[in-house]
């Protein structure tokens, strides 16, 4: 993995919000993901991680430094190209799965690829039911996502993320509203397409035992990454 490509890189990345009262909330982060890698992303409430996730994921745009990702640079794009280029490249699975409830587990699963080409395929529709059975949902393609379990929800988001074949996951807290049976079938789902198809995750966590059980963890203090640190490792801070 050492000599894989990186899928994200991060340069001296600042971001600060106000006009008149400037409040800086990251100072200058650098960070590496290479293709392949899952890696979690740590930290206390009020750190920086959701700003820096939002920088990431061509949410917002940073007061300086550059996001890269797939060896683009997304620093000059207009928020067209941004747009279409995020769509593409990116996929996201949240806390909160952000399911259409009016839809079916596979209309849902769709929609990244729908938005992206404007009308559904014959093809989308295949591929996003034969993604939903290899997340163990193969009997629930029809099926409204409000007839389903929060954990099963949340298997269709995961389902969801992968329908473009992105480069790169993010994961925001994914089973931070799980129990714990269904949080950890939720990460063995990332891990088995991390491993099987090399899709690269970050993985937003407060959970030590999901954190412990990544390829490696970002830690990120008062805005700043202050440590990459061995996964064992940051599984017995606790």
């Amino acid at each position: 993995m050492a000599d894989a490509p990186a899928v994200l890189r991060v340069e001296k990345v600042v971001k600060e919000f106000g006009d008149h009262v400037i409040t800086r909330v990251l100072h200058g982060i650098d960070l590496e993901l290479r293709a392949g890698e899952l890696a979690a992303l740590i930290g206390p409430s009020g750190s920086g991680k959701s700003t820096l996730l939002n920088l990431i994921g061509l949410l917002d745009r940073p007061t300086s430094g550059r996001v890269i990702i797939d060896g683009h640079d997304t620093t000059g794009l207009d928020d067209t190209a941004l747009t279409g280029f995020r769509g593409r490249t990116l996929g996201f699975i949240f806390q909160f799965h952000h399911l259409l409830p009016a839809f079916t587990a596979t209309e849902n699963v769709m929609m990244p690829a729908y938005a992206g080409r404007g009308f559904p395929t014959k093809a989308m529709r295949a591929r996003a039911r034969e993604l939903l059975g290899e997340v163990g949902l193969g009997d629930r393609v029809d099926a409204p996502v409000t007839d389903l379990s929060g954990g099963q929800q949340q298997r269709v988001a995961v389902a969801r993320a992968l329908a473009h074949d992105p480069s790169l996951v993010l994961a925001d807290e994914p089973t931070g509203n799980l129990d714990t049976e269904s949080a950890n079938e939720v990460f063995e789902l990332m891990r088995r397409f991390n491993r099987e198809r090399g899709t690269t995750f970050l993985v937003v966590t407060h959970d030590p035992r999901i954190s412990a059980r990544c390829d490696h963890v970002l830690e990120i203090v008062d805005g700043r990454l202050t440590e990459q640190a061995d996964a064992n490792d940051a599984g017995a801070k606790g």
